[in-house]
């Protein structure tokens, strides 16, 4: 009867004889026997024999049962080798699906344990192995991850590189991915030019790989693989271009601002200017940047952004506003006031009835903070990059034309909101006819001829690397995989808290 029903509930136990089952509060106890007259091949020449030596009992803790963990008490023989020539005197039966060498845990158990170790590592998985009615120690769990087989995928045609710091500003590593299938291929220690030629030479096979601009990977790809092609990913070199285009947007603050920016009293504008003040004093006072930061309370990375901004003014932000419930009537808003003075509660009357549902005060801040006017207030320098870096098409009305307009003030402005439209076409396109090969080259030439000096370093970087970002023009293939691994490192990393070493990290990264 228990070999039935057991069998039924367990089928590893379909190879042996059910003696008896001991069902507890907190644990199930089967008792087990492996069958006798089997013949099994010895594990040393793979001669089969049934020549009985002695049984002991193997205690094998398998997966739960009804919330209760299960013990599986498997009494096994050691057999004689038969063949003399073999170095195994005797050895001990094993029983497919239920004992592996060495082991105190079935494989299914084992499979269990691996996947939390593999997807929460060491104290987060121990606190949820409670919950699946297993317990073990965090140095176990860690050991069976370590233990764990790597995939061994084939050495892709289209490769990806990429970089992810180990410690920011100190270490880094580099995963290498196959890009059409998104395999984790492997990680590397660093991210040193000589660790990629090393990998490269010893798996030939990569025809095509995408990076992003780094030097030191262009330079170890040349080396290795001489005839292969690389391919700058599209969006550092949209990255690039939006930074060229801050640095473009804040030099020429003066041409588009229409007013003054504020500083009210023990306002954040107020508060920058008084730090950006004070950092300057300081460095022209000749003290060091640390000794700046230590003396104001201010952290490095701080002092040097304020030391960089000459004009105090370009790191005064304008107020922003979220969404309210006035706005759906700001057009409303706008006409009546524009017709002649008109009382707030006949407004507030007016808008009720077009379905405004918010309070008189809502609507009275919205008016004093001078929302509902034609000329909205400037935005900030990083707003104004963004909705030049915008496609217009995605861009809403109000946002759309207010960009027109302050870009309309100034030439340069102008002609900088084309050239990145016309950057965004040549993205956009990645699969060009004959003859189109001349459109890049005709964009470096268009922004050379115009005055913007960070354009033109962003289109010396162009040049630089400029078959690599031609191949990124005209191959659909990117690094937006590898990004995404690398963004699920930054997960990986946080479960252990910095306290995992490389070997651990690499071992779920290509586990995971």
């Amino acid at each position: 009867m228990y070999d039935v029903e057991l069998e039924i509930l367990l089928p590893q136990l379909a190879a042996v004889r059910i003696e008896g089952v001991q069902v507890g509060t907190e644990l199930i106890r089967i008792l087990a026997r492996t069958r006798d007259g089997v013949s099994v091949a010895c594990p040393g020449c793979g001669l089969s024999s049934d020549w009985l030596h002695s049984r002991y009992v193997r205690h094998v803790a398998d997966e739960a049962v009804g919330g209760r963990p299960v013990v599986i008490d498997l009494s096994v023989r050691r057999l004689y080798c038969e063949n003399p020539q073999c170095p195994k005197t005797t050895f001990v039966e094993q029983t497919d699906g239920l004992t592996v060498r060495y082991q105190r845990r079935t494989p299914a158990l084992q499979r269990l344990l691996g996947a939390v170790a593999v997807a929460l590592a060491g104290k987060t998985g121990i606190r949820l192995l409670p919950h699946l009615h297993q317990l073990v120690s965090c140095s176990t769990l860690l050991t069976m991850l370590m233990a764990l087989k790597l995939p061994a995928p084939p050495v892709p045609r289209v490769l990806g590189v990429d970089d992810f710091a180990l410690r920011r500003g100190h270490r880094y590593a580099t995963i290498l991915i196959d890009v059409m299938t998104h395999a984790r291929v492997d990680v590397l220690p660093d991210r040193t030019a000589g660790t990629l030629i090393t990998w490269l030479g010893t798996h030939p096979g990569v025809e095509i790989v995408c990076r992003d601009g780094s030097a030191s990977y262009a330079q170890a790809i040349s080396d290795a693989l001489p005839d292969a092609v690389q391919i700058s990913d599209r969006w550092y070199l949209w990255h690039n271009l939006a930074a060229a285009v801050e640095k473009t947007v804040s030099a020429h603050a003066a041409c588009w601002r229409t007013a003054a920016p504020e500083a009210t009293p023990g306002s954040r504008n107020e508060r920058v200017l008084q730090r950006h003040a004070a950092v300057h004093e300081s460095l022209e006072a000749g003290v060091s940047l640390c000794e700046t930061g230590r003396r104001l309370g201010l952290a490095l990375n701080t002092v040097k952004r304020y030391a960089r901004v000459g004009d105090p003014e370009q790191l005064i932000r304008p107020p922003q506003y979220r969404r309210c419930l006035v706005d759906p009537f700001r057009d409303h808003l706008r006409e009546r006031r524009a017709a002649g003075p008109v009382a707030t509660t006949t407004l507030l009357a007016e808008i009720r009835v077009l379905g405004y549902t918010g309070s008189p005060n809502l609507l009275v801040r919205y008016l004093e903070q001078g929302r509902a006017e034609e000329s909205p207030v400037d935005p900030s320098v990083r707003r104004l990059t963004s909705w030049i870096m915008t496609d217009p098409d995605h861009l809403a009305v109000e946002p759309g034309a207010h960009r027109d307009k302050l870009t309309a003030l100034c030439p340069e402005m102008t002609a900088l909101t084309g050239h990145v439209t016309a950057f965004a076409k040549l993205l956009a396109h990645h699969e060009h006819h004959a003859g189109e090969h001349a459109a890049l080259q005709e964009w470096i030439e268009a922004v050379s001829a115009d005055d913007l000096p960070a354009l033109h370093g962003f289109v010396r970087g162009l040049v630089k690397d400029r078959a690599a970002v031609q191949a990124g023009l005209d191959l659909p293939y990117s690094n937006g995989t590898t990004e995404g691994i690398n963004n699920k490192t930054k997960l990986l990393k946080r479960q252990t808290y910095g306290r995992a070493g490389f070997a651990l990290l690499r071992q779920r990264i290509l586990l995971n």
